[in-house]
C-alpha cells in the first residue's frame, strides 16, 4: 500500500515520538539529575573552572568505588553494600604503611600488594555468606559490612598496641592502646596524583590516576568477555539454567564477591592517596552508599550496570555533591542547612533512583504484556 506525503509525515512524527519516551523511560534517571546538577549549579553560582576542578578530582579518586559494584550486578547478586570490607583492608594496609614508612609509588603499591590478599580473603567469605542467602543478597550484604566493620573497630581500638605489637606511639591514643581517630598517610599522600598532573584553563588533571580508572575499565570489559565473564552472565541471568549448563554457580558468585572487594580495596587506596589523611574508624563507612548511589544516577539498576553508566554516575552524583549545600545555603540563607542537603540528596538519590527503577520496569512488564495479547 502507496502512502501519501501526510500520512509519511503521521508516521514519521508517531516514531519520533515514540523513540522521545523511549530514550525519556530508559534514561529517566540520569536526565532527572543532570537537569539538578544544572539547575543547582546556577544557583550556587560557582565558577565553571572551580566546579571543573572539584568534578575531575572526585572523579579520578571515586571512579574504582563504582566500578568494583559492576561485577556482582552483572552475576545477578544486585548492589554490593559488603564492598565497606575491601575498603576496611585497603586502610589496615594504609596503617601498615604508614608504620614502617614505604615512601612514594613504593608505598602506594606495596599497600596495593597488602591490601590484595587481604580483601580476596574476606570477599571469599563474604560470597560464602551471601551463597547462603541468595535473592537476599543486597540486605545480606549491608548487614556484612556492620559485622565486619565490628571486627575491624575491635581490632584498631582495642587489640592493636596490647595484643597487636605497634611500635609507633604517634600513632597511637594517649593510653597506648588503639589507633589515632586520625592519621597522616603522609609517605603515600597523592603519590599517584603528583606523577603528572597538567593545568589546562585553570583545570588540574591527575592523569595518572585518571588513566588507572580508564585501565579497570578495559580490564572488565576484557574480563567480561572471557569464560569466566560469560559464566558470571548466565548465572546473572539464570542461576538454574546455568546449573544445567555445567556452570559452578556457587563458585562463581564467590569469584564476583572476590573480584568486587579487591577492586574495591585498590579503589579505596586511591581515594586515600588523594586526600592524604585516614579517618581510621569513619573513612570506609560511607564508601558502600556513595558508590551505589553514583552507580543509581549514572542509570544502572539491581540488575543491570554498564561501565558507562558508572562513569556517567560518578560525574553527575560528584556534580550534585558538590553544588548542593551551596544551593541549599543560598536558598534557605542558613550556613548548617548546606550540609544537611548534601546528605539529604545523597540518601534521596538511592530512594528517587530505585523508585524510578521500579516504575520503569513494571512500564516493561506491561508493555511486554500489551504486546503479547496483541500477537495472539
Amino acid at each position: 500500500m502507496i502512502q501519501s506525503p501526510e500520512q509519511k509525515k503521521v508516521e514519521s512524527g508517531r516514531d519520533v515520538s515514540l523513540d522521545m519516551r523511549h530514550i525519556v523511560r530508559t534514561n529517566g534517571v540520569p536526565i532527572l539529575f543532570l537537569a539538578l546538577s544544572i539547575t543547582m549549579a546556577a544557583v550556587a553560582g560557582l565558577s565553571p573552572a572551580f566546579l571543573m576542578n572539584e568534578v575531575i578530582t572526585r572523579f579520578a579518586r571515586n571512579s574504582l568505588l563504582v566500578l568494583s559494584l559492576l561485577i556482582p550486578v552483572t552475576a545477578g547478586m544486585g548492589l554490593n553494600f559488603s564492598i565497606v570490607i575491601g575498603a576496611m583492608s585497603a586502610q589496615a594496609a594504609a596503617i601498615a604503611v604508614t608504620l614502617w614508612g614505604i615512601k612514594g609509588v613504593s608505598g602506594f603499591l606495596t599497600a596495593c600488594l597488602l591490601a590484595t590478599p587481604l580483601a580476596a580473603i574476606t570477599g571469599c567469605l563474604a560470597g560464602l555468606v551471601l551463597n547462603r542467602a541468595k535473592g537476599r543478597e543486597m540486605i545480606t550484604s549491608m548487614i556484612l559490612g556492620f559485622f565486619a566493620n565490628g571486627i575491624y573497630q575491635l581490632i584498631f581500638l582495642f587489640l592493636v598496641g596490647s595484643v597487636i605489637p605497634f611500635n609507633s606511639k604517634s600513632m597511637l591514643l594517649p593510653q597506648g592502646v588503639g589507633v589515632r581517630n586520625t592519621v597522616d598517610l603522609i609517605n603515600i599522600a597523592q603519590s599517584l596524583d603528583k606523577i603528572w598532573r597538567p593545568v589546562i584553563s585553570g583545570v588540574r588533571i591527575p592523569v595518572v590516576t585518571v588513566l588507572v580508572s580508564l585501565g579497570m575499565c578495559v580490564v572488565i570489559t576484557f574480563l567480561l568477555r572471557t569464560k569466566i565473564g560469560q559464566d558470571l552472565r548466565a548465572v546473572g541471568q539464570d542461576m538454574n539454567i546455568a546449573e544445567v549448563m555445567g556452570i559452578k554457580v556457587d563458585k562463581t558468585r564467590i569469584i564476583a564477591m572476590i573480584l568486587s572487594t579487591v577492586i574495591a580495596a585498590w579503589g579505596q587506596l586511591v581515594f586515600l592517596q588523594n586526600i592524604g589523611t585516614l579517618n581510621t574508624y569513619n573513612s570506609h563507612e560511607q564508601v558502600g552508599m556513595f558508590s551505589i548511589a553514583a552507580l543509581l544516577v549514572g542509570g544502572a539498576s539491581t540488575r543491570r550496570a554498564t561501565i558507562f553508566q558508572a562513569l556517567i554516575g560518578v560525574i553527575l552524583f560528584h556534580t550534585l555533591f558538590v553544588v548542593s549545600p551551596l544551593a541549599g545555603q543560598k536558598l534557605f540563607g542558613v550556613p548548617q542547612i548546606g550540609e544537611y542537603f548534601r546528605v539529604f540528596v545523597a540518601y534521596g538519590i538511592i530512594a528517587v533512583a530505585l523508585a524510578i527503577h521500579a516504575w520503569q520496569d513494571r512500564q516493561m512488564r506491561k508493555e511486554a504484556i500489551r504486546e503479547a495479547v496483541l500477537t495472539e
